[in-house]
């Protein structure tokens, strides 16, 4: 296990440092500043989640086309250009004054930062590994946990001597100084699966690699979609509404950020633990794990109000993310092979943006007309539940249909 580790550290590295860096474009860091934005362009909750909204929806739409980059041109170019669109994203946000280059710089931000960073980091991991998937999605897909448990803090304090906008600057540096040559560094070579080394070996290793095409006439595919997208809505709800929360609970700001880190900690052990699991069984099988723990981080978020209930939901959000994210890293090469993986992805990141774009403006707009939260928190929930037990339709389907496609075993 140590000898994988140390022998691939400079692509697990990169790629770490690819979802490390996509936070500049998250809900969660970009909420962080939510009431100054409100108040910057006198927006009220609603007004500001349809604004989010119609950006994200906006680099939803762009990103079947952007995604398919990856496909290409070399994962390291491929990350230069889409971190020096990310730090001219971040550097709008410190200037703008007017509503539209809001939106236009929102729109930048989630298709450069929540969109492409992730999906070329995963992508990388998709097709350069085959037995150890699960390990090389799950490290690098842990640099959004560790963000996550860094970055609310660490902006937070540094917003109190900067201002919110000397911190986007303070993003620009980052990307500009650090991201930007580390991960050309790392990438610039790429790697070559030792499993993969001709056409026929591939064929034989993941069985019919589908076009994107033949993926969109899948009915699983959106089947597997009531459940795959739900925590791009529901969470991208929470962050963006977290101002929301805090006010209506009477939270503490900074207890709520210290509680990331807590998240942070249950997600990467979720994650590490999953990734082992997908290289021990499958990724398919492993489907249905994410949506019960994330059905009771919302009964438990919308019904307590005490500070208990921050850190109980996290823990039980944390599992949910970290389960999914190393899942579904490589669920799609697994169900539908890698030779078009990056066209593949870019449809299931376009549906993942658009329902993080639904979700605050959907949310924003019941509170402005008095549904509050926690009250949609509860639906939220039994909505978790229900499309659990769908995913085990789903996998099971799945499993079988893949068996016979791989010759009666599933081999990664």
């Amino acid at each position: 296990m140590l000898a994988f580790y140390r022998e691939n550290a400079r692509w697990l590295l990169g790629g770490f440092l690819l979802t490390f860096f996509s936070a500049f474009g998250q809900t969660f860091f970009i909420s962080i500043w939510g009431a100054q934005i409100r108040a910057e362009f006198d927006l009220s909750h609603g007004g500001f989640g349809t604004v989010y909204m119609l950006a994200t929806l906006a680099s939803a739409l762009s990103f079947p086309f952007v995604g398919r980059l990856v496909d290409k041109t070399s994962v390291a170019l491929c990350s230069m250009m889409v971190i020096t669109m990310l730090a001219i994203a971040t550097t709008s946000m410190a200037m703008t004054t007017s509503l539209p280059l809001l939106v236009v710089t929102i729109f930048l931000l989630r298709l450069f930062g929540q969109g492409m960073m992730g999906h070329t980091a995963m992508t990388a991991m998709g097709r350069w590994y085959s037995a150890n998937r699960g390990k090389a999605v799950a490290s690098t897909t842990i640099g959004h946990q560790f963000s996550e448990a860094i970055a609310p803090t660490l902006f937070v304090a540094l917003g109190l001597y900067l201002g919110w906008r000397g911190t986007w600057f303070a993003a620009t540096a980052l990307l500009v100084l650090v991201a930007l040559p580390a991960v050309f560094f790392l990438m610039k070579e790429e790697r070559i699966p030792r499993s993969q080394s001709d056409e026929s070996s591939n064929v034989e290793e993941f069985g019919k690699q589908w076009r994107r095409a033949e993926v969109l006439r899948d009915p699983m595919f959106w089947l597997m979609g009531v459940g795959v997208l739900s925590p791009a809505f529901i969470g991208t709800s929470i962050w963006f509404h977290q101002d929301y929360l805090i006010d209506l609970n009477g939270w503490s700001k900074l207890t709520w950020a210290n509680s990331f880190a807590l998240m942070a900690v249950t997600t990467v052990a979720g994650s590490l633990a999953t990734g082992f699991a997908i290289d021990r069984w499958s990724a398919i099988q492993l489907l249905p794990l994410f949506m019960v723990p994330l059905g009771i981080a919302c009964l438990i978020l919308g019904g307590f109000e005490e500070v208990g209930a921050i850190y109980a939901s996290m823990i039980f959000m944390g599992l949910s993310y970290g389960v999914s994210s190393a899942l579904f890293g490589a669920l799609w090469p697994e169900i539908y092979g890698v030779k078009h993986l990056g066209s593949i992805r870019s449809i299931i990141m376009a549906g993942m943006v658009f329902f993080s774009a639904a979700g605050p403006g959907i949310t924003g707009l019941l509170i402005d007309q008095g549904v509050s939260f926690p009250t949609q928190l509860q639906f939220i929930a039994a909505y978790c539940f229900a499309a659990g037990l769908l995913m085990v339709f789903v996998s099971r389907t799945l499993f079988a249909r893949r068996k016979i496609e791989c010759g009666g075993a599933i081999k990664r």
